[in-house]
């Protein structure tokens, strides 16, 4: 492998040569997101081999890492410590890389109950569209003024830059997981969800799907025989495999080749659209299976103050996203000008015009 070092001195050499040549480049880690969004333009910029651990301290739950280090690789060390990456990060497939996360700023079951991704960002090194090494942030949770652009690039899919490392806070694994499984209609789940999220509840994770309820509760012995009382239901076998078909999309239904679009809602909203659902997040995420043009599912979304992605199809399309306001897609331009004036990084991986 490469020393660090002379890695990250060979990436930036790789930009400044496209800079130079205004060649754009399309960032690839392990592969495993590339269904994600549109098709980035350009020659393959391939940070697979830029990977290992730099810094981990167990007692102070940050770990920093370089871009392509394997996320299977990270969760065996943080299990190694009885800690875990919070936001439980979804892999779709064995090459999930570190960078390639962050990136996407992609969380799993746990995320409406302990945060996504971009809450756990420390910090980061990137090279920018100029071919400079930045760093932002650190390894410590801080507020700042103005943007905190360790975070800004999560989440824009490699568009403002190459992610070098990153810092991030992990949690500890919690004492003990038991999952509750009652019959329950989707409606009626997510009324239960919506006013046991109003109390004290160790609640992890919920899913909802064929007419039954899935709620992980994590915790102490304790607060989980409490949880138990008030929520009811039976306990589920074998959860951690159940969890994991979740976070992987394994589960019966997200097989088949029928668009499946990811819509962001209130959790009290009431989606009424053609095809097949599931329900993650205590009902702020739904999962739809359906034909239904893009126009009626986004239009249904934005009805209740959300947004609709089309996040995996057959045919790939060339507008993924929900559409943004004029005011909000100026600004992506200015920050797009700023960190990648000479648009080199990822062009097109969002939207057509960067």
């Amino acid at each position: 492998m490469t020393a660090p070092h002379d890695a990250n001195t060979d990436i930036k050499a790789r930009v400044l040569d496209a800079i130079k040549r205004r060649a754009p480049l399309a960032i690839v880690g392990g592969g495993s997101k590339h269904f994600l969004g549109r098709e980035a333009q350009g020659e393959p910029l391939i940070l697979g081999e830029h990977r290992g651990v730099i810094d981990y301290h167990p007692e102070e739950l940050v770990l920093t890492a370089r871009a392509g280090t394997l996320l299977s690789e990270l969760e065996t060390l943080l299990a190694g410590h009885d800690q875990m990456f919070a936001f439980e990060p979804p892999h779709f497939g064995a090459a999930a890389t570190l960078g390639g996360t962050i990136a996407a700023n992609i969380s799993g079951p746990r995320r409406a109950y302990a945060g996504f991704a971009r809450d756990f960002v420390l910090g980061t090194h990137i090279v920018n569209g100029r071919g400079e090494i930045l760093r932002f942030g650190g390894e410590v949770m801080k507020n700042v003024a103005g943007y905190d652009l360790s975070r800004l690039v999560t989440g824009a899919m490699g568009t403002l830059g190459v992610i070098l490392d990153v810092s991030l806070k992990v949690l500890p694994r919690p004492r003990e997981t038991i999952t509750l499984m009652q019959p329950s209609s989707p409606r009626a789940a997510v009324e239960k969800l919506c006013r046991w999220a109003a109390a004290p509840l160790p609640i992890s994770a919920s899913y909802i799907e064929d007419e039954h309820l899935y709620v992980r509760l994590s915790g102490t012995p304790s607060a989980l025989a409490e949880a138990r009382a008030t929520i009811g239901g039976d306990v589920l076998d074998d959860a951690d495999k159940f969890w994991l078909e979740v976070r992987e999309q394994r589960r019966p239904f997200f097989g088949g080749d029928a668009p499946l679009w990811r819509i962001s809602l209130p959790p009290a909203a009431i989606l009424d659209l053609p095809g097949e659902q599931v329900i993650e997040w205590g009902g702020a995420l739904r999962w739809l299976k359906t034909d239904a043009p893009a126009t009626t599912i986004r239009a249904a979304a934005a009805k209740h103050g959300g947004h609709a992605m089309l996040f995996r199809s057959p045919v790939r399309s060339p507008e993924p996203y929900h559409p943004l306001p004029a005011p909000l897609m100026q600004l992506h331009r200015r920050i797009k000008a700023a960190m990648d004036p000479y648009g080199i990084f990822n062009r097109g991986r969002m939207y057509a015009e960067f």
